[in-house]
């Protein structure tokens, strides 16, 4: 064979390998139900539920934050993120979160908030310190 054709097939290889591995981070957003029923990562975004606990207490773990989200089929549940609770967190409008949901509770490995329309291009994105 000739050398171009083998680097061509080559390319086009790791093109389609590329294209597989990217496609899975482009999926719709979960929700609970959904999110249980995989057993996998998903992605999910909710609106914070601001009649529920927010926890966070730095002096104790700085690295432990927990409180109530609300999926867009209107479920509530408890999310639990190993990061230092973001500034301003009370003020977002959506809040997208990848993890998973372990017995009731949805550990986040990152969470992506949605900032009020004052700060309309804004965005933060909070990344877990440990792996799920």
């Amino acid at each position: 064979m000739k050398k171009s054709l083998v680097f061509t097939l080559s390319l086009i290889a790791i093109a389609i390998v590329l294209l597989i591995s990217v496609s899975k981070d482009f999926s719709t957003y979960a929700t609970f139900n959904k999110a249980a029923k995989s057993g996998d990562q998903v992605k999910l975004v909710g609106t914070l539920a601001k009649d529920q606990e927010i926890y966070y207490q730095p002096e104790k773990d700085a690295n432990y934050f927990s409180f109530y989200l609300t999926d867009k089929d209107g479920i509530t549940k408890k999310v639990i993120l190993n990061a230092p609770k973001p500034q301003d967190f009370e003020l977002s409008e959506q809040v997208v979160l990848t993890g998973s949901m372990k017995d009731d509770v949805f550990l986040a490995k990152s969470m992506l908030l949605k900032c009020p329309s004052k700060y309309k291009d804004e965005e933060i994105y909070i990344k877990s310190t440990t792996a799920l």
